[in-house]
């Protein structure tokens, strides 16, 4: 059916300034392209960072679907698919019905010969979709709706109530991408009583677990405690006010398979019927016996899907430790569905001695899943804030909070802060990120300075919290001012006379967790910005920045990520570019630098050395930076592509340098994959070259291939 043009506005953030603007999409566009007011700006960016693309090349998804459609989809019908993507479930249910055989071209199916109806929200992505119907002559046997399925109306929108729903709106937690309101609303306006659905079913399970690496990443408390360095984030009696917040968080855990120490059997939390209207909220208590001794840390889980209802289709999330004999096929590994973690409170954290039986209740809400754990010994009422409070004033991410609970780190942080004190007198100080840490360490080892905070991310929050702490970290509560960066300029312009002669990042900006290393320069910007109130001896922490690069064997991370052909038996070359394909791409053509945690990216292996490819100097105003540099290979294998990350030069003498690569669990690393993988034998080198736009905040990459 035609349609008007339609259009929609995507928010889009400068990472150097944190300033916003709204890029303006139009389905006209047929370049995929977006612009704000009179500018283009390239569309490529805005699904070449999604997980579409993993997703599409999870082969164990693909056919599972595939497989419980042809079982489900077998006389025509009318079926709807919410959250359509590019179609692949749609194209499924046509070709499961034969309308990809009919020789008619209906324009105004009315339904006795079947119907398929492909319902998807997101602009770029309907986009995409129309392309792969034409790729593959589907675009006359699917109809499209560019719409939320809430606005959906039977009579206006489609002609009847769907007989059959086939949708995939699940996330690692299960519920996160809105599951349970969904399938509210579809049984509620949009299908028949006691529709069939793909999938059919899901069983959430859980498994308790002990391990120190997530122990580190929620319990903050005890850690500072090793530190003894004198900083009191968590001062005692105000757990409250700092933490992680309670909710599950996907983690790829067979990349701690071997950190951690099972404390029971699997057990099934919840069951999720997809074919009836499910509920809001439901929580349920469960007795669980331990299997070993330990102290559990955390919770771990992850959801089998029964596809078909037959119960002969099957795909699950579970950890590799876990062998389900039900879903059938090779684990491959995938981003776009890991396993979930909750990590238990400190206070719930227990002790048990194999053989004791433990109290867990478990409840959901419509978009996730939460716990409280007790000892039969110690019953406690149900604690209902966790499912709608959050009790600290400042949320960390779990990574975050590891970082500043590790004591390695806090020790290179407080030597270079007293090297920079040491050099200044009675110091006008300005933090130009949200780092708290910073803002709490330079109060307490300072008696004399003065400390302005911009706090661009956490805000006044940061403030109360900072004055909150003052007392247990020895200084006085309005010895820290906050000023809103538009701000600054006034205030410092109006007292002439002081000059900042310390400015000082980590850097760290709340909420910019999933940025690429060069997208957390923006105190390099602020320091650009406000050169003309920095003294001539103004000391910059850091004052410089690393930009390092190796060669590595990613074969998990190269295949998730690779270019798009027939997925089974439906042509999807067409949307590589777009998604951020790499293999098989045309000549000139890359795909995107995206950020990882290396260290959790499958199989991988580090191939060469790790040399200086560009340096930072934060000393001076920004500017282009560009370097090339001889990666020189270590080890022969096969090299997927080149992994970048900037290691942090706290102090000028490079005494304090902190770094951020593959071998550092607490930081994301740049991936630039091969288009295609080399083979490397002999230890041969390959040039690689980079460049930053101070401009953009983008950095270009530049390499030759890798002699075999």
């Amino acid at each position: 059916m035609s349609s008007p043009p339609t259009r929609m506005f995507q928010l889009k953030v400068d990472p150097l300034t944190g300033q916003s603007e709204w890029v303006i999409i139009d389905e006209e566009d047929t370049g995929g392209g977006g612009h704000t007011g009179t500018s283009t700006t390239p569309s490529k960016s805005l699904l070449a960072t999604t997980s579409y693309l993993d997703m599409l090349n999870d082969t164990r998804r693909n056919r599972a679907f595939r497989q419980a459609i042809d079982n489900t989809v077998t006389k025509p019908c009318h079926v709807l698919d919410i959250g359509a993507g590019t179609g692949l479930l749609s194209m499924m249910a046509a070709r499961a019905m034969g309308l990809c055989d009919s020789e008619t071209e209906s324009k105004e199916r009315s339904g006795s010969d079947g119907l398929v109806t492909a319902c998807e929200a997101y602009l770029p992505m309907v986009k995409l979709m129309r392309r792969v119907l034409r790729a593959n002559k589907m675009e006359r046997k699917i109809r499209i709706l560019h719409k939320r399925s809430d606005e959906v109306e039977v009579g206006i929108d489609i002609p009847s109530r769907a007989d059959i729903l086939v949708s995939e709106i699940l996330d690692s937690e299960l519920l996160g991408e809105g599951l349970i309101p969904t399938l509210q609303h579809a049984h509620d306006h949009l299908l028949v009583e006691n529709p069939q659905t793909v999938p059919h079913r899901a069983t959430v399970f859980a498994q308790l677990v002990e391990c120190t690496h997530l122990r580190r990443m929620h319990n903050l408390v005890n850690r500072e405690a090793e530190a003894l360095d004198g900083i009191h984030l968590v001062p005692s009696g105000m757990d409250e006010f700092i933490g992680i917040k309670q909710k599950q968080y996907a983690f790829h855990c067979d990349a701690i398979k071997g950190e951690i120490k099972l404390l029971s059997e699997p057990f099934e939390v919840f069951e999720f019927d997809f074919w009836r209207r499910p509920d809001s909220f439901r929580e349920t208590e469960l007795h669980i016996k331990a299997t070993n001794e330990g102290i559990i840390h955390a919770i771990i889980s992850w959801w089998l899907l029964q596809l078909d209802s037959e119960g002969t289709v099957f795909y699950s999330t579970a950890p590799n430790w876990i062998h389900c004999s039900d879903a059938k096929g090779t684990q491959n590994w995938c981003d776009h569905w890991k396993q979930s973690v909750w990590f238990c409170p400190r206070s719930d954290a227990l002790h048990v001695v194999k053989d004791e039986e433990l109290q867990l209740r478990a409840a959901h809400t419509e978009t996730s899943i939460l716990y409280n754990l007790n000892a039969s010994r110690d019953k406690k009422e149900f604690p209902h804030h966790y499912f709608n409070a959050e009790n600290c004033q400042i949320v960390l991410s779990p990574g975050r909070n590891a970082l500043y609970g590790d004591s390695a780190w806090r020790c290179i942080m407080c030597d270079a802060i007293k090297s920079a004190l040491h050099q200044t007198q009675s110091p006008l100080c300005l933090v130009a990120d949200d780092s708290i840490f910073l803002s709490v360490a330079i109060a307490h080892l300072s008696k004399s300075l003065q400390l302005l905070a911009l706090f661009p991310g956490l805000g006044k929050k940061a403030v109360q919290y900072l004055q909150l702490v003052a007392a247990a970290n020895s200084y006085s509560r309005d010895c820290i001012v906050f000023i809103n960066d538009k701000d600054l300029h006034l205030i410092l312009q109006a007292s002439q006379q002081k000059k900042i002669n310390l400015f000082v990042a980590e850097p760290f900006y709340y909420g910019n967790d999933n940025a690429l290393p060069w997208q957390n320069l923006r105190f390099w910007k602020q320091r650009t910005l406000l050169d003309s109130f920095l003294s001539k001896d103004a000391l910059i922490m850091p004052c410089g920045g690393l930009l390092k690069a190796c060669a590595m064997y990613l074969p998990d991370l190269w295949q998730s990520r690779c270019c798009l052909k027939e997925i089974e038996g439906f042509d999807h070359s067409c949307v590589n570019a777009e998604l951020g394909g790499c293999g098989g791409l045309p000549a000139g053509d890359s795909g995107p630098m995206l950020p990882f945690f290396v260290w959790q990216c499958g199989e991988t292996k580090i191939l060469s050395d790790a040399p200086t490819l560009l340096e930072f100097d934060f000393s001076k105003p920004m500017s282009p930076c560009s370097g090339k540099t001889l990666v020189q290979f270590t080890e022969s294998g096969i090299c997927h592509g080149y992994v970048l990350w900037i290691d942090w030069v706290m102090d000028a003498e490079g005494k304090h340098i902190l770094s951020t690569g593959p071998d550092k669990r607490y930081w994301r690393q740049a991936v630039k994959l091969l288009n295609d993988p080399v083979e490397i034998k002999d230890c041969n080198s390959s040039m690689v070259e980079a460049f930053f736009d101070p401009s953009s905040g983008e950095l270009t990459l530049q390499h030759a291939c890798p002699l075999p």
